[in-house]
C-alpha cells in the first residue's frame, strides 16, 4: 500500500479545487483552517494511509490551488459544506468521515449536522461544536501575555490601531513542530493568493448565523471525536469552559474530548503524533 500523498484538481460545486491525498479504502475528508492549506495535514495524510484509509485534505474553497470566487458572498458555511459534498460525489464515495481543524472545524460539524447521510462520522479539532456560533483564534507556543488577540478580551479580535500581527511575538527559534521549509510553503502558498479567500470566511459570520436559524438547537447526530490544546486559545474564548465539558449535550454520540497538555491552537501540526493516534483509534472503532 502506498502512503505517496498525490495532488489533483476535482470540480466541486462549481469550482475547481485542489486535493492532496494518500491511500485507498474508508474515505476520509480533513478540512484546514486560517490561514493554512491542504499542508496543515501533512503529518495525517501518511498516516491515516498506513492505517488503511484514503485520506484527502483539500485547499479549501478560497485558498492555495482551489479557486477564489471573487463574490464575498459566495464563501457561507452552506457553501463550504456543499464544496464537501460535492467533493464526496466527484471522489464517487457515498460516505465519508470528516475532519476539521479551526475554520476547518465548523465545517466538519455543520457536514455532519446537515447530512449526516453522507458524513457518518466528524472529529473537531481546536474549535468544538457551537450551536449556531463561530468564533476564531491564534497562536499556540507563544507565551499568554503577547497576543494581540488575547489584548483584546480574547475574543479572536484584531485592534484597530495596528494590525493581526502587531501583538504578536516573533520568535528568535522555530518550535521544533515546525520547520523552515514549513514556513516557506505557507508563505509561497500566500504570496502567490493573498488572503481574500480566506478573510472572506469572516466576512459571512452574520450571514451564516441567518442562514442556519432553522438550524436552531439542533444536535449533531453521528459518532464524533473533539481534540484540542489546552493552551489553544479557542479554549480560552468566553463560554468555552462550560461548553467543552457539556459538548455531549449538543452531540450525543461524542466518543471522547482529548485535551493535549501544552499544545497550543496548531493541534495536528504540534502533536501529530498523539492526534494521529487518537485519529486512527476513533475510525477504527466506527
Amino acid at each position: 500500500m502506498t502512503t505517496e500523498v498525490t495532488h489533483r484538481i476535482v470540480e466541486t460545486n462549481g469550482i475547481r479545487m485542489h486535493l492532496a491525498e494518500a491511500g485507498s479504502g474508508p474515505l476520509v475528508v480533513l478540512c484546514h483552517g486560517f490561514p493554512e492549506s491542504w499542508y496543515s495535514w501533512r503529518h495525517q495524510l501518511p498516516a491515516l494511509a498506513e492505517a488503511g484509509f484514503h485520506a484527502v485534505a483539500p485547499d479549501m474553497r478560497g485558498y492555495g490551488q482551489t479557486e477564489r470566487p471573487e463574490a464575498i458572498d459566495q464563501y457561507t458555511l452552506l457553501h463550504l459544506v456543499g464544496d464537501m459534498v460535492s467533493l464526496l460525489d466527484a471522489l464517487g464515495a457515498d460516505q465519508a468521515v470528516i475532519a476539521g481543524h479551526d475554520w476547518g472545524a465548523p465545517v466538519a460539524w455543520h457536514a455532519a449536522l446537515l447530512r449526516p447521510d453522507r458524513f457518518r462520522a466528524v472529529i473537531g479539532l481546536s474549535v468544538p461544536y457551537r450551536p449556531r456560533g463561530i468564533l476564531y483564534s491564534a497562536a499556540g507556543d507563544a507565551t499568554p501575555r503577547e497576543s494581540s488577540v488575547t489584548a483584546v478580551g480574547a475574543v479572536g479580535m484584531v485592534p484597530r490601531k495596528g494590525g493581526f500581527l502587531s501583538g504578536l511575538e516573533d520568535p528568535t527559534n522555530l518550535p521544533s513542530w515546525l520547520s523552515k521549509a514549513d514556513v516557506a510553503f505557507y508563505t509561497d502558498e500566500f504570496a502567490r493568493t493573498g488572503f481574500t479567500g480566506g478573510l472572506n470566511w469572516y466576512r459571512n459570520i452574520d450571514r451564516n448565523w441567518e442562514l442556519l436559524a432553522p438550524f436552531a438547537g439542533a444536535r449533531v447526530m453521528v459518532p464524533a471525536l473533539y481534540i484540542a490544546g489546552d493552551r489553544d486559545l479557542v479554549v480560552a474564548f468566553p463560554g468555552m469552559d462550560k461548553l467543552i465539558p457539556n459538548l455531549a449535550n449538543f452531540v450525543p454520540q461524542l466518543r471522547g474530548t482529548i485535551m493535549l497538555p501544552g499544545c497550543g491552537h496548531w493541534t495536528q501540526q504540534e502533536r501529530a503524533g498523539e492526534v494521529n493516534a487518537a485519529m486512527i483509534d476513533f475510525l477504527r472503532q466506527l
